[in-house]
């Protein structure tokens, strides 16, 4: 993880950089690292600061925004039924925002193809284990184990995720047998993500999770599960009409999960703009036209089709790891900003949903 200029910092703070300078200078919270000159904070510096801000914060300000009990745990999972929507990215880069932003977060990989764990810096192949990803907290045979037992702890303070690998599709192929075989009492498979995260639900603020492209019994569990969901969408019209389909199906299942008494009802349900392309004609008339089906249900933000998104992406990183001068300023300052735009605003849907005044 790269450390952080002091302008980067107070922004995730939420504080003015010289409030932050003042900081230092009375010997409070942790002193910067300087190299050639620049100072720089690392992520544990960061989370430290919130500490010390936090003790001394007057009012209602908080710097550690950590949930109340009056405050429902947000499970937000993002999906699409078509690959290469930038699903995996928009995850990876909205559970490093809020964890930066001090929220205790908790990222799950779902995705049998693994590459939000690869993104963590994880080989799905090799260093994930028999029974060390979510099925080993939803499967349904005695091998089955607390969710607790399968979290680890990521670079980020507060970050905490559950790799994935193949053996997620083991709930799928489980899954029909244990319908023909259930007995009174069994929880049915759209209510096991529910059940597993409810054992560790005091330890976290948030939950984001990475879907399958499909709709299987893995994106159902994790929808009656979800308290917000975020659609991601290329504007291209293959796209669109795909994920046409996908609301079609959806909407059928969930009704008929609704029947057996899973829950439907989000806080929120947003579609993101993925991969946009400002200059692009037919992308922004496609953008007006689903601003005109869907309405302010279309976040405000787009995120950005970048190099530096992608070629992060090369090395299994994120904008947020990547050194930035790799690249050209206006280019990662681009970048940045989209990210950033898009994740401040499904912060303000959390915050919303907790009932708290804009940020």
């Amino acid at each position: 993880m790269r450390n952080f200029s002091p302008s980067e910092v107070a922004k995730l703070l939420g504080i003015h950089e010289g409030y932050l300078r003042q900081v230092a200078s009375e010997g409070r919270g942790p002193i910067p690292v300087t190299v050639n000159g620049r100072r720089s904070y690392s992520v544990q510096d960061i989370h430290e600061l919130r500490k010390v801000l936090d003790q001394g914060s007057r009012g209602t300000r908080r710097y550690l925004p950590y949930r109340t009990g009056s405050e429902h745990l947000q499970v937000i999972s993002v999906m699409n039924f078509k690959g290469g929507s930038g699903k995996t990215t928009t995850t990876a880069h909205l559970a490093q925002y809020l964890a930066l932003r001090g929220y205790r977060v908790l990222a799950i990989d779902l995705d049998p193809q693994a590459s939000l764990t690869a993104l963590f810096g994880v080989q799905p192949e090799l260093d994930v284990g028999s029974n060390e990803t979510l099925y080993g907290a939803l499967r349904y045979d005695d091998e089955r184990r607390p969710i607790s037992e399968i979290v680890q702890a990521s670079y980020i303070p507060d970050l905490h995720f559950i790799p994935g690998n193949l053996e997620l599709m083991e709930f799928e192929h489980d899954t029909p047998r244990a319908l023909m075989t259930r007995k009174a009492g069994d929880t049915l498979f759209f209510a096991r993500i529910g059940q597993a995260l409810a054992e560790v639900q005091d330890l976290y603020d948030v939950v984001v999770i990475d879907c399958p492209p499909q709709l299987g019994y893995l994106t159902l569990s994790a929808l009656s599960a979800a308290t917000g969901v975020i659609i991601t969408v290329h504007p291209q019209m293959l796209d669109v009409m795909s994920m046409n389909q996908f609301l079609i199906m959806t909407g059928d299942l969930l009704e008929e999960i609704g029947k057996a008494g899973g829950s439907g009802s989000f806080d929120f349900m947003n579609y993101l703009i993925t991969r946009f392309e400002p200059g692009d004609g037919p992308q922004n008339q496609m953008v007006a036209f689903l601003r005109s089906i869907f309405g302010s249900a279309v976040l405000n933000h787009p995120m950005l089709k970048s190099t530096a998104v992608s070629d992060a992406g090369i090395t299994n990183q994120t904008l947020f790891e990547v050194d930035r001068q790799q690249f050209t300023r206006a280019t990662y300052d681009r970048a940045i900003e989209s990210v950033t735009s898009v994740n401040a605003e499904i912060e303000a849907l959390i915050n919303k949903a907790w009932g708290r005044a804009a940020a």
